[in-house]
C-alpha cells in the first residue's frame, strides 16, 4: 500500500474573546495542499479577514516543523489561530509489539500418512 498524506486545516479560537462567546474548533480535510490553502484564503477573503498565508511560506513550514500555524488578531487581542498539518493514510504495517507464537513440538509422525 502507498503511503499518502491528507492535511488538516484546523481553526481554533483563542485569547480572551473565546471566554466571552465560547466556539469549538472547526476541522476540514483536503487530499491537496493547494486546495486547503485556497479555501483557506478565499474564507479570510471573504470574512474581510487579512491573507497573509501563501502555499510556499505553507509548504516550508510543513517541510521543517510538521505544521504550519497562523495565529489572528484584532488590537492586540488574539481571536483564532489556523494551524495546517499533514496526516499519513496507509502507513506502514506494524505488529503492534504483537511477537510470533510459541508453538510446541508436535509428538509422533503425524506429518506423514
Amino acid at each position: 500500500m502507498k503511503t499518502r498524506y491528507i492535511y488538516e486545516l484546523s481553526v481554533i479560537p483563542i485569547g480572551t474573546l473565546n471566554t466571552i462567546r465560547k466556539k469549538e474548533p472547526h476541522f476540514a480535510y483536503f487530499s491537496n495542499l493547494k486546495k486547503t490553502i485556497e479555501c483557506l484564503t478565499s474564507v479570510l477573503a471573504m470574512n474581510g479577514w487579512p491573507v497573509a498565508i501563501n502555499y510556499s511560506s505553507v509548504y516550508r513550514s510543513l517541510q521543517n516543523r510538521g505544521k504550519f500555524t497562523k495565529d489572528f488578531e484584532i488590537g492586540g487581542n488574539k481571536v483564532f489561530k489556523v494551524l495546517i498539518s499533514a496526516k499519513e493514510l496507509n502507513p506502514a504495517l506494524t505488529t503492534l509489539g504483537i511477537e510470533e507464537m510459541p508453538f510446541t513440538k508436535v509428538k509422533g509422525n503425524n506429518a506423514k500418512k
